[in-house]
């Protein structure tokens, strides 16, 4: 879980510092099918990677890739808050621009009545 204090990559559970590292190396594109249990993202089975390759800008891993530990972004903070709520789901795909998930689709039953 992720609460005010804890704001750093090294302050995450392993599996979200595992999460941060994939989309800092992939840079841009999607992350499909990725599940989240226990608001624990699971990278078994793994994901699926769609990387986009945008031209004028830098398509290699994100250079936050090789920090040990920094201050985590608000978009980290929101991802991992939605984590924390919805404790189980399973999202379609999570949009990352420079390394950083900035939209997620997910899938809802739909309420009847």
């Amino acid at each position: 879980m992720i609460g005010t204090t804890q704001r750093t990559k090294h302050s995450l559970s392993p599996a979200r510092r595992q999460l941060v590292e994939l989309m800092q190396e992939l840079n841009f594109g999607r992350i499909e099918g990725l599940h989240v249990r226990d608001g624990e993202p699971s990278l078994v089975p793994p994901p699926s990677i769609r990387r986009e390759i945008l031209f004028g800008k830098e398509n290699a891993p994100n250079p936050a890739r090789g920090k040990e530990d920094f201050t985590l972004k608000n978009q980290h903070v929101e991802l991992f808050a939605l984590f924390d709520r919805e404790r189980s789901v399973t999202i379609e795909s999570l949009v990352v621009q420079n390394g950083l998930p900035v939209r997620m689709t997910v899938a809802n039953a739909a309420r009847v009545g």
